[in-house]
């Protein structure tokens, strides 16, 4: 995608680039949308880089994602729900998803408080994306039905490597070899 100069349709939700640090664009606004990679979108608005999710997409004049998760109707999490929410985010520099990469090392659901902890790690230990990373997993994960509380922790034992990845992730990446 080219860079696209655009005006929020209305008030949108978004996470400093690359703190993670949540904010809100007011509608009106001009933003400028700088790249579109895997559902998500990095803008400049007021001279700061944002990242905006997928889910949001409308705020901005562009087709939203839908992520929708039935509730089953048992007041309970369901963990596939979980992961398919996972496998809705997406590296901000390779548009393959964290599960595919390999980066989500466990989930664990406790039903009785409501919580998802999940234990992930990044492609490159000082990978300046951490932040927003992290952000996205809680806000994606925050979004499965029954969900009260996302806990992430970001862990570098054992180390990612390519090895990691699915294989249809390694051949598309061109790292199957």
């Amino acid at each position: 995608m080219m860079q696209k100069m655009v005006v929020t349709q209305r008030a949108c939700a978004a996470r400093r680039v690359p703190t993670g640090e949540p904010t809100v664009i007011p509608e009106g606004e001009f933003i400028s949308i700088n790249q579109s990679l895997g559902g998500n979108y990095t803008v400049t608005w007021m001279g700061n880089m944002l990242r905006i999710d997928g889910t949001d997409a409308s705020a901005i004049g562009q087709q939203s994602e839908v992520l929708e998760f039935e509730d089953l109707g048992k007041d309970e999490i369901d963990e596939d729900q979980v992961w398919q929410a996972l496998d809705g985010i997406y590296d901000p520099e390779i548009p393959i998803s964290l599960v595919s990469l390999g980066l989500i090392y466990k989930v664990s659901v406790e039903q009785s408080n409501k919580t998802v902890s999940i234990d992930m790690t990044l492609t490159a230990l000082g990978c300046g994306m951490g932040p927003v990373l992290v952000s996205d997993v809680e806000y994606r994960v925050a979004k499965v039905p029954n969900v009260d509380h996302v806990k992430v922790e970001l862990l570098f034992d054992p180390p990612w490597s390519r090895e990691m990845m699915s294989e249809e992730a390694q051949l598309e990446s061109g790292l199957f070899f």
